[in-house]
């Protein structure tokens, strides 16, 4: 018999080969050509994952798109601490995440995570269980009309569920991926949900639908941005930038994101977890941008808006 477990891994394993290809693909573009390799692992206390890295590419210094399957007989502090469940029932967890870090100042990075968990040890008539996800993308540089087009894919897939989940979506996105230390968003959102667990007895379809076309607006809500800002010319000033604001996403990932804290409290593969950390990043005491420059004026696009209105912010150029 499929159970629910198996059909949400094998989602998770055909979105990851076809976002390989298409990211190879958009990669081999450039000057030159790398291949994802392949990192398996396994966890000591059930399950294990498929790690795959892509790393000195023409366009991106670093790509992973990593797809895990862990279980236990203990549910994870992570989960445990938001959620009023038996932490000794047993858990199964799967889910695809991936993390971009292009090479090119002028092409935004890119993080996206889907997943599902459920609650007990067999998998079978268990109605403890979620699905979660999201995807957002964190310039250097801001253009009003990729942030557009990023969040247009992403209410396209969401109005397929239900007409009002994107606002919600995005708001949750614009409020999680916040540096309250920096008084600061981390990039122009895109949307954000958890414990996503509809009414009804197609409820667990419907939210299977839903990741699965989240899944699939991946490659078009990215890789045309990438595309239009790959070739831009750039010097060690738009590279030193984007050094420091790559230094931001470390700050969050290692801080606030909720995935790095479950990956590491349910042993999973360290490397495969902190693969979301840029191959290079920095940080300078007390730095403030050229007044009138164009990364000054990244503070100001970076703020929590509705893209979808006409004529939210200029370009920065």
């Amino acid at each position: 018999m499929t159970t629910r477990r198996d059909q949400a891994l094998a989602l998770m394993l055909d979105a990851q080969a076809a976002l390989i290809r298409a990211l190879e693909e958009c990669d081999g573009e450039g000057d030159g050509r790398r291949r994802f390799t392949a990192h398996d692992w396994e966890r000591p206390g059930g399950g294990g994952g498929w790690a795959r890295v892509l790393e000195g590419g023409a366009v991106f210094e670093r790509a992973g798109v990593n797809v895990s399957a862990v279980h236990g007989d203990r549910v994870p502090d992570a989960i445990t601490d938001r959620h009023d469940i038996d932490p000794d029932a047993g858990f199964f967890a799967t889910g695809l995440s991936t993390v971009l870090h292009p090479r090119n100042p002028w092409v935004p990075a890119f993080h996206a995570n889907f997943r599902y968990f459920e609650v007990g040890s067999d998998g079978v008539g268990h109605d403890v269980w979620w699905f979660g996800g999201g995807a957002d993308m964190t310039p250097s540089y801001g253009f009003e009309e990729d942030a557009r087009h990023l969040h247009r894919t992403l209410k396209d897939c969401c109005d397929t569920y239900d007409p009002d989940f994107y606002a919600r979506a995005k708001e949750r996105c614009d409020a999680y991926f916040y540096l309250p230390h920096r008084q600061e968003t981390r990039g122009v959102g895109g949307i954000f949900f958890d414990h996503l667990r509809p009414d009804g007895p197609d409820g667990w379809d419907r939210a299977f639908r839903l990741v699965a076309r989240g899944l699939d607006a991946l490659a078009p809500a990215y890789l045309p941005i990438v595309r239009r800002r790959a070739r831009t010319p750039y010097g060690e000033r738009e590279r030193r930038w984007q050094l420091l604001r790559r230094g931001r996403y470390v700050e969050f990932n290692l801080l606030h994101d909720r995935g790095t804290r479950f990956g590491l409290e349910s042993r999973g593969n360290t490397e495969a977890i902190l693969m979301s950390l840029p191959p290079t990043a920095s940080w300078g005491f007390d730095l403030t941008p050229e007044p009138g420059s164009e990364e000054e004026r990244l503070a100001d696009f970076l703020r929590p808006r509705d893209w979808l209105a006409a004529g939210t912010v200029g370009a920065a150029r």
